[in-house]
């Protein structure tokens, strides 16, 4: 049998309100919890006591998620900035103090097609 290889390249990932769909995501599990909660008794004489803890480890796990993807966006909004300000110690874009090549052609991250010198 022939290896798949893929015949193009994968998208761009899609950026969108993720803090917002974190948060909505964990309210609704929490709202899931509370409202099973007066029918715990029922869900125990049926076996089905998980459901209620799963919904209050989704809350609990979107908690995480929300801090979690909170500083991710506050990176990248410091990075943007960083990028923008001109952060090099030479006064290139994108050079930044953590070595990140940037946009400015040079380091690992030139796709121009030219060999680094």
């Amino acid at each position: 049998m022939a290896k798949w290889t893929p015949t193009h390249e994968a998208p761009e990932p899609l950026e969108g309100p993720v803090v917002p769909t974190i948060v909505g995501g964990t309210v609704l599990w929490f709202v899931l919890f509370v409202v099973q909660v007066p029918f715990y008794g029922w869900f125990e004489d049926h076996g089905h006591t998980w459901w209620v803890w799963t919904c209050l480890a989704g809350a609990g796990l979107g908690l995480i998620g929300i801090w979690y993807v909170r500083r991710r966006e506050t990176a990248i909004r410091r990075a943007t900035a960083d990028r923008h300000a001109g952060g090099g110690a030479d006064g290139r874009a994108g050079s930044g103090a953590d070595g990140d090549a940037g946009t400015d052609g040079g380091g690992d991250g030139d796709t121009s097609g030219t060999p680094a010198p």
